[in-house]
Order: C-alpha cells, then sequence, then structure tokens
C-alpha cells in the first residue's frame, strides 16, 4: 500500500492542442462563411429585381403593342387629352364641390410680384400692432 494515486490533469497538453486546432479551424472558416452567407443574400435580391424588370418589360411591350393599334390611340387622346373631330362638339361637366372649385377659388387675382413688392413695403413701414411692444 505504498503506492499513491496520482489525480490526472483535467485539461492534458494534447486536449489542449486538440482544442486550440478546433478553434482555429472555426475561426478560419467563419469569415468565408460569413461572406458565402452575404452572397447568397445578393444573389437572391438581384434574382427577385430581374423579375420585376422582366414583368416591367413584359408589360412596356403589351403597352407597345396596345399603342400600335389606331383604336386605342383613339380612345386615349378622345378620354385623356379630350380631342375631338372637328366636327364634333365636346363638352366638359364640372360637378360642383368638385377638385376645379378649389384650384378656381386659390388662384391669386394678382401677380406674384405684387404681392411681393407689398411685403416688402409692409416691412419698411411697422404697424401699429408692432409698435405697441413694451420694452423693459
Amino acid at each position: 500500500m505504498g503506492r499513491t494515486s496520482r489525480v490526472r490533469p483535467t485539461l492534458t497538453s494534447r486536449a489542449a492542442i486538440l482544442a486550440l486546432v478546433v478553434c482555429v479551424i472555426a475561426l478560419s472558416l467563419a469569415y468565408p462563411l460569413r461572406e458565402y452567407i452575404l452572397q447568397r443574400a445578393q444573389i437572391a435580391q438581384l434574382q427577385e429585381e430581374r423579375a420585376r424588370m422582366e414583368d416591367s418589360v413584359s408589360e412596356l411591350r403589351e403597352r407597345e403593342a396596345a399603342l400600335g393599334d389606331d383604336e386605342y390611340v383613339e380612345q386615349e387622346a378622345r378620354t385623356r387629352l379630350h380631342y375631338q373631330y372637328p366636327d364634333e362638339t365636346a363638352y366638359i361637366v364640372i360637378r360642383p364641390g368638385s377638385d376645379a372649385d378649389a384650384h378656381a377659388e386659390a388662384a391669386p387675382t394678382e401677380p406674384w410680384f405684387t404681392a411681393l413688392w407689398r411685403s416688402v413695403a409692409g416691412a419698411d413701414s411697422p404697424s401699429e400692432e408692432n409698435l405697441s411692444v413694451t420694452r423693459p
């Protein structure tokens, strides 16, 4: 019974070297993996953008084909631009309370420079209200 039992250390040199190697491998793979994930996300975004662009191109081609049709062009000219043939009479009905009334009321009755000159002249001669302010 003369033997003493030795307690083995919990972390041997081999285990420490193995842990160090695993950490180095993980760190060396982290940056390329991050770049790979970012590039995949960018590729997905570009594919979505490409799909949107292709949809836009197809809509524009359909619009181009429609503009090649004389009946469509005539219909658009009549509805959007209010064009008419020389022997026709066109009527535009303005409903009360529409936006046209608001624009007509908001239109200035005098040129802009007259209002500007009036404000400059008013700034040169202060009014009675501004003079009645008490000073300390």
